[in-house]
């Protein structure tokens, strides 16, 4: 019996779920790259089944660095990394151990080699072709330390004694303690690290007169780290975001690390704060909801507000500006907006050439904001030149950015003689 050909029939839609599949697709911080064949140690599991480890960022400090990272005459081959302990001869004691601010000085612990930048152009035939670095295999010394140490160490199973409750005082003093997760959908990178954070702590670590005894609010703090550091100088810091299980995490991370804001009495609260929503959460049944007293010191003395890493999506660069103006106006002071970013490079079908889309509409939004008609609010967008010393172990690479935004009352003119009446 010859078999009938089955009718054609069209293969039904996809699911919006099935065509959206690249928003799964697990997405890894430059920050958590490690040497292959690291034995991890997971600390426990989150909400969402991710395995969650723990990291060590170190302070480096160097009597003799000087006040830009990587200057010239710099020997990098002496410069200590997160596996190579710190040297003793600072003139400053690291945050948390209750000595002076003056005379610090720290080397920066940055690869040299990320400097480069990546030429990528089309062949003859229209494709893609990446030019790659070329290995310096008969280099007779490395020009710096390798591109795995300058990463977080994540903690391996022998080495759990070291961050555990006895530590030595000493050596917690030194470091940064910080949970987090490693590859995660789009929506949950919060839980990873991000360059981006440590460039808003060197920066925080450098500055720190500006933000002593101040009252700030970080708006999309992620794992806390920059909060965390902040709260060394700050009086109250609010650590803020979205999700009970980032805020968790976030939390954790503030005990952990209690002995560095302890000397100084810096308090690090956090709270929900949800940009897409014009109130705060004031439901004593919801976890990390703000009091009377929260909302009431919050807008009253809040004077600097900080932002890393949070302009990858275009609809939440929006919702962060509108937010950040809705508290612009209800701050009963004069404030400036701290914003780090990295600016990514990527290759996009659409055009057909590497683009950095996102940083784009971040640009675009800082020139909105500049040129806003405020009756009662003037905002000053000005470039922080990145020459402040590195302080954190980490990959400090050119496409990082800080910006400042001043939030100002707008002045009425004074009638001059001729005009008043």
């Amino acid at each position: 019996m010859n078999a009938q050909p089955r009718p054609w029939r069209p293969a039904p839609a996809l699911a919006t779920e099935e065509v959206t599949t690249c928003r799964r697709d697990p997405v890894l911080s430059d920050v958590h790259r490690c040497a292959p064949g690291h034995r991890h140690l997971v600390r426990r599991l989150d909400g969402g089944g991710q395995p969650v480890f723990l990291s060590r960022f170190k302070f480096v400090w160097n009597q003799n660095s000087q006040t830009d990272s990587g200057t010239e005459g710099d020997d990098p081959g002496d410069v200590p990394t997160e596996e190579t302990p710190a040297g003793t001869g600072s003139s400053r004691s690291p945050p948390g151990s209750g000595g002076s601010s003056e005379g610090f000085s720290l080397q920066a612990s940055a690869d040299s080699t990320g400097q480069e930048w990546v030429a990528a152009h089309l062949d003859e035939d229209g494709d893609l072709d990446v030019v790659r670095r070329p290995r310096a295999a008969s280099a007779p010394k490395p020009a710096g330390p390798p591109r795995d140490k300058v990463h977080p160490m994540i903690l391996m199973q022998e080495e759990d004694d070291i961050l555990g409750d006895e530590a030595e005082e000493g050596s917690t003093r030194d470091v940064i303690k910080i949970e987090h997760t490693m590859a995660t959908p789009l929506e949950d990178v919060g839980k990873q690290v991000w360059r981006g954070a440590l460039f808003l702590a060197d920066y925080i670590l450098f500055q720190w007169d500006l933000f002593r005894g101040c009252t700030i609010l970080e708006l999309g703090a992620g794992t806390g780290l920059a909060s965390i550091v902040a709260a060394t100088v700050a009086q109250t810091v609010y650590c803020t975001d979205v999700g009970a299980d980032l805020l968790a995490m976030c939390q954790r991370n503030v005990a952990l690390n209690s002995h560095l804001t302890a000397s100084g009495g810096g308090v690090v609260k956090v709270r929900e704060l949800d940009w897409l929503k014009d109130d705060l959460c004031t439901d004593p049944d919801v976890l990390f909801s703000w009091s009377e007293e929260d909302i009431s010191d919050l807008y009253n003395h809040t004077t600097i507000l900080l932002a890393a890493e949070v302009f990858y999506d275009d609809d939440l660069t929006d919702a962060l500006f509108k937010t950040l103006c809705r508290l612009a106006h209800k701050l009963k002071n004069a404030c400036t907006a701290i914003l780090s970013v990295e600016k990514r490079l990527n290759f996009t079908l659409s055009h057909l050439d590497v683009t950095c889309e996102a940083y784009d509409h971040f640009r675009s939004s800082l020139y909105r904001l500049e040129k806003l008609e405020d009756c009662q609010l003037r905002f000053a967008v000005e470039p922080v030149e990145a020459s402040f010393p590195q302080r954190l172990a980490y990959e400090r690479i050119p496409q990082l950015e800080l910006w400042k935004i001043f939030v100002e009352p707008v002045t009425s003119p004074i009638a001059s003689a001729s005009t008043a009446p």
